[in-house]
């Protein structure tokens, strides 16, 4: 069984249609490189996948369970919709860091809001159940460790993405190589089952590029399951295990790296590689 399965992904602004009914399917452990031309609807696809946009037609299904039904008319409440984010995070190519935050806080930031709304709902069946004292005290003792274990472990991904020595350097004292990979560590912090991004390289000089593909490649490595946008041709034709070439809104070309750079059937695939071959 796959890890996701997206079926008919349609989504439409007004009278514009971006996605006309995307499908594939993404096992764990696999990274997805989607390729295409600006406009061939990549981004709103990611935004879709991550409940930053409703799609108006399809179904995703994630870990065998259902993620997304677009027939299922029930109105998400925010915090199943915030759940739903956690599993498939996303990285954007404009980093979005809290700038008035130092590397440490933007990174356990998150985390420690979400263990706060778990702690709220424990602290109240604690006071059910106990004096109001001893609730109290557990509940403190209780956040504590879990906000220390949240420290330690944003020190380690920290050190993983070779940020280890700037946990207190603010956004404004960071290349934008280093601003991405601070972002990257904030993404894996919550744990997603899939890991997207969204140009990570795009707002980036050629020189500080590299560094930030290097990290990507890593977590490959590691056996995180990975869904890329990237125009980085050469990159995802070495990182990737498939890759999706969109236009139009349709997935135009579907398979293998060796399928789709070096014997695609499309010829919309053929003429968007012809003019980035340069970088293959």
């Amino acid at each position: 069984m796959a890890l996701l399965e997206v079926k008919g992904i349609k989504k439409s602004f007004g009278n514009t249609v971006v996605l006309k009914g995307i499908d594939f399917s993404l096992e764990k452990g696999e990274v997805l490189s989607i390729i295409g031309s600006s406009g061939s609807g990549k981004t709103t696809l990611l935004r879709c996948l991550n409940y930053l946009e409703t799609a108006d037609k399809g179904h995703i299904s994630l870990n065998g369970e259902t993620f997304f039904d677009a027939t299922d008319n029930k109105k998400l409440k925010p915090a199943d919709v915030r759940k739903k984010r956690l599993q498939l995070g996303l990285v954007f190519q404009s980093f979005n860091l809290f700038p008035h935050m130092n590397v440490f806080k933007n990174v356990t930031l998150a985390p420690k809001l979400y263990a706060g709304e778990r702690l709220r709902l424990e602290k109240k069946k604690r006071k059910t159940a106990e004096s109001k004292k001893q609730a109290k005290e557990e509940y403190k003792a209780l956040r504590d460790r879990i906000y220390s274990d949240i420290d330690e472990e944003a020190k380690e991904v920290l050190n993983r993405v070779g940020l280890g020595e700037k946990l207190a350097s603010y956004p404004c004292e960071l290349s934008g190589g280093q601003q991405q990979r601070v972002a990257i560590a904030r993404a894996l912090m919550m744990k997603p089952s899939v890991l997207c991004f969204d140009e990570p390289t795009s707002a980036l000089d050629p020189e500080l590029t590299g560094e930030v593909l290097k990290v990507i490649k890593e977590l490959k490595d590691d056996g995180r399951t990975m869904i890329i946008v990237t125009h980085e041709m050469s990159f995802a034709k070495n990182v990737s295990d498939k890759v999706i070439f969109m236009a139009d809104g349709l997935v135009e070309e579907y398979g293998t790296p060796t399928e789709v750079f070096d014997a695609p059937s499309s010829e919309k695939t053929k003429a968007f590689l012809s003019k980035s071959k340069e970088e293959i």
